[in-house]
């Protein structure tokens, strides 16, 4: 096997179900339009504690996160028309098990961006990177992102003091 000192192949872009809403890999060149997305959603963010960091975000720090390249983690832009609507990761833990986590700027809630980016890339990760489970937290309080992952198949497994875990089998494992 030849190892390759060149950066890895971009994550594929990744359609939805939903017209005009699309995965696209986030990377430095994305740093401007996250940290206005991050700008616009601060109260957002920071009101269950669930992105503390993304709440207290610098241009320089959003520069400094999309620099780092996210692999073997997979780091998507949810856009809508081409604009920078949110964010879907996939967290490879222990492949084939794998952890998520997402936001949707506020003003795009309600109208299942989130359901749809999301359904998209659970679809990629079973289908191209043979994942059989997906894992997310989700702190007490946030009963939207308890729905979306009931939409999605997602079941409670357990009880934390400030989350709850929930666990999706994906087909075929």
């Amino acid at each position: 096997m030849t190892v390759s000192a060149t950066p890895r192949d971009r994550a594929p872009d990744l359609p939805t179900e939903l017209p005009d809403l699309v995965l696209r890999e986030l990377t430095v060149d994305d740093a401007d339009a996250y940290y206005a997305l991050l700008d616009r959603n601060r109260q957002h963010l920071s009101r269950l504690g669930d992105y503390r960091a993304e709440s207290r975000a610098t241009p320089a720090w959003a520069r400094g996160q999309l620099a780092a390249d996210p692999a073997p983690d997979l780091r998507y832009g949810i856009r809508l028309g081409g604009e920078l609507i949110g964010r879907v990761d996939l967290i490879a833990v222990d492949p084939p098990r794998y952890g998520t986590g997402y936001w949707l700027d506020e003003a795009h809630q309600g109208a299942g961006r989130a359901t749809a980016a999301c359904a998209a890339l659970y679809g990629y990760a079973a289908h191209e990177l043979a994942a059989t489970d997906i894992y997310a937290g989700v702190t007490r309080g946030n009963e939207r992102s308890v729905a979306l992952l009931g939409r999605l198949g997602f079941e409670r497994v357990a009880e934390f003091a400030d989350c709850t875990r929930f666990h999706l089998a994906l087909e075929g494992s």
